[in-house]
């Protein structure tokens, strides 16, 4: 049962944190480097947002209720790192940690699903065999939170050290990050099968 347990979770963490999957990393990275360790509150509460939005679009797809497009999906997920990304670039060392919060925790819901929607065949597949789907998405959801903590954690740590020791401004390191993550996603938007 215990096995059982970790090995979904561990199935959940190694979805976030595989190197060839890295789209789940790039987004996290847009959506945690605008705060510091301070904010830690608000980013956890992000970062849950993403992984209730996943494992909303998880649970449609595991019951049969939705049925996507995958090329479409494919496409979507470069496309709202992209957005975060852009966002970042316009709003770095402009907003007020308050402002439009609500619309950021909407979009990170639906930027969820829509993450969770490219990773529902494979997981439909891992969940055919099991009796007790919803046991095996929480479990599964578990490890994607664990995982996005520790990516979020490393992203404030490393803004830490860059802003303290380096002496680079929020705003620049901010810009630097969502400008790197831009250059990473626009040839996965342009190279998608979607567009062709």
């Amino acid at each position: 049962m215990l096995e059982n347990f970790w090995f979904n979770v561990q199935y959940g963490m190694n979805h976030v944190l595989d190197i060839n999957g890295y789209d789940h990393i790039l987004f996290l990275m847009v959506l945690a480097v605008p705060y510091v360790f301070n904010d830690w509150k608000r980013v956890l509460v992000l970062v849950t947002t993403f992984t209730l939005g996943h494992t909303l679009s998880l649970v449609l797809a595991a019951y049969g209720i939705v049925s996507i497009n995958g090329e479409l999906v494919e496409f979507l997920i470069p496309v709202t790192i992209l957005i975060m990304a852009i966002y970042n670039v316009f709003t770095a060392g402009k907003k007020s940690k308050t402002s439009k919060i609500g619309l950021l925790f909407f979009t990170t819901l639906f930027f969820g699903i829509i993450h969770g929607l490219g990773f529902a065949r494979e997981f439909k597949m891992f969940s055919g065999q099991s009796e007790n789907k919803l046991e095996l998405l929480i479990e599964f959801a578990l490890g994607i939170e664990l995982a996005q903590v520790i990516i979020v954690f490393i992203v404030l740590f490393l803004g830490f050290l860059c802003q303290t020791v380096f002496r680079f401004s929020r705003r620049d390191w901010v810009m630097v990050i969502s400008a790197i993550v831009t250059g990473l996603v626009i040839p996965m938007v342009i190279e998608s099968d979607f567009l062709k």
